[in-house]
Formats: C-alpha cells, sequence, structure tokens
C-alpha cells in the first residue's frame, strides 16, 4: 500500500527501530513501521465484564455508521480485511479489540448514530460506551471519525460531550476527503476545527484522510505512533 511519506523521509534500518525510541527517527517512517507490525483480533466485547486485561496503551476508534471506520482501520494497517466492511449501517455491534505487534491496543467501537436500530440495542450501545470509555484506564485516545461530505452532525456532538465529560482526549479525523473538491474540503475543516477548539477535551489536531487515494493516512499513522508502547518520536 502507498504510504504517501514525504519525498524527505528516511528509511529507518535496524538500529532505528521505533522500539528503541532512537531520537532521529522520522514521524511518518515511525508510524509506518508500527503499523506494519502484525495486526491480530483478540476479541469481541459485548459487555464491560468481558473485556480483555488493559495491558496495552488503547487507541479507540468511533464514528457515526456508514463513516468509513472500518476502510481507515484497513488503510491504516495496511490490510483488507482487518475490520469488515459493509454497506448496512451498524455493522459492528462489540467493542473489537486488535493488537498491534504488542505495542498499541486499537478497538473498533459501534457505530452510533443509526436512527433504525432498535432503541433497545441503541440503549446498550451507549451503555457499553460510557463504561468503557470512563473506566478504562490505558485509554490514551479516541480517535472521532467525521465524514468530510457532511460535517459534524448532533451524534458527533453527543459523542464529543460524553468525551468532555469523561475526561478522555479524542481527535477528530475527517473521512472520505477524496468525494468532495478542494474548497468544500477546506471549508468544512475550518468549520470543524472552529468547533473543536472550543471543546475541553479535544486534541487541536485535525486530519482529512481518505481510505481510497491514502490521503493524511501516513500522517495520522505519525499522530497515533506517538501514543504506542516503546515508540518515542
Amino acid at each position: 500500500m502507498d504510504d504517501h511519506a514525504s519525498p524527505g523521509s528516511k528509511a529507518l534500518t535496524s538500529e532505528h527501530d521505533p522500539s528503541t525510541g532512537a531520537a532521529d527517527a522520522d514521524p511518518v517512517e515511525t508510524g509506518r513501521l508500527l503499523f506494519a507490525r502484525e495486526c491480530r483480533f483478540m476479541m469481541g466485547g459485548v459487555s464491560l465484564d468481558t473485556l480483555p486485561p488493559a495491558d496495552l496503551p488503547e487507541l479507540a476508534f468511533a464514528g457515526r455508521s456508514n463513516v468509513g471506520k472500518s476502510s481507515l482501520l484497513n488503510a491504516l494497517t495496511g490490510r483488507n480485511s482487518l475490520a469488515r466492511t459493509s454497506n448496512t449501517p451498524g455493522r459492528t455491534q462489540e467493542l473489537n479489540f486488535f493488537d498491534l505487534g504488542g505495542r498499541l491496543i486499537l478497538v473498533d467501537m459501534p457505530g452510533y448514530g443509526f436512527a433504525s436500530a432498535p432503541k433497545a440495542q441503541v440503549e446498550r450501545w451507549t451503555r457499553l460506551i460510557e463504561g468503557f470509555l470512563r473506566g478504562r484506564t490505558v485509554l490514551r485516545r479516541v480517535i472521532v471519525l467525521v465524514d468530510s461530505r457532511h460535517g459534524l452532525k448532533d451524534s458527533d456532538r453527543t459523542m464529543m460531550k460524553m468525551l468532555d465529560q469523561a475526561a478522555v482526549v479524542y481527535q477528530v479525523v475527517l473521512t472520505k476527503a477524496d468525494k468532495i473538491s478542494d474548497a468544500a474540503l477546506a471549508a468544512v475543516t475550518e468549520t470543524v476545527r472552529a468547533e473543536i477548539v472550543t471543546r475541553t477535551a479535544a486534541h487541536p489536531t485535525l486530519i482529512a484522510t481518505s481510505s481510497e487515494t491514502g490521503l493524511g493516512i501516513a500522517e495520522l499513522r505519525a499522530e497515533l505512533a506517538t501514543l504506542a508502547r516503546g515508540v518515542k518520536i
């Protein structure tokens, strides 16, 4: 997969493995090496008492149903089927945990904002997500995915408010940036950025991505690599 590294990126030799914390490591290359590691499915948790031990830093991905969450996870890890994609919104109905090379746990959260889901199911998802966010001490950041074609919706703001109240750092990432014009992308980026600066737990860096073209994938990997165990930039 094309990692879209900058022309000045230098390849890391064995002595520059990101696990060594080499001071001169290039962030983009460090991120590429981390996400090129084996990424294995651990388990799916349907309740708080079934979650795996909190042994490694965790990074969770949240977003409206059909925002492109599974596609982004696949693009980040350079795989086609790490997270299953579907044309049916709301397919992920549990917290799915993936071990990224023993350095970082990726958590695929249930999609939200799908109006056709049964009320009881939505309430169960909400309880699971709230409990996870408030009680997971190793959770380093939540990536809140927002469809660049639509910008922030009320359901996104509800999630952001939940994260603010739980004091969990989150970062907004725009998806499907290839589906709109450069001018439209610039406009939605400005609008979203203006809103997240008012949020208490929001990370200030906003990244626009496309799982199809690779836009922003290398930059996002570099950002997320800073959260992994044994990786220093």
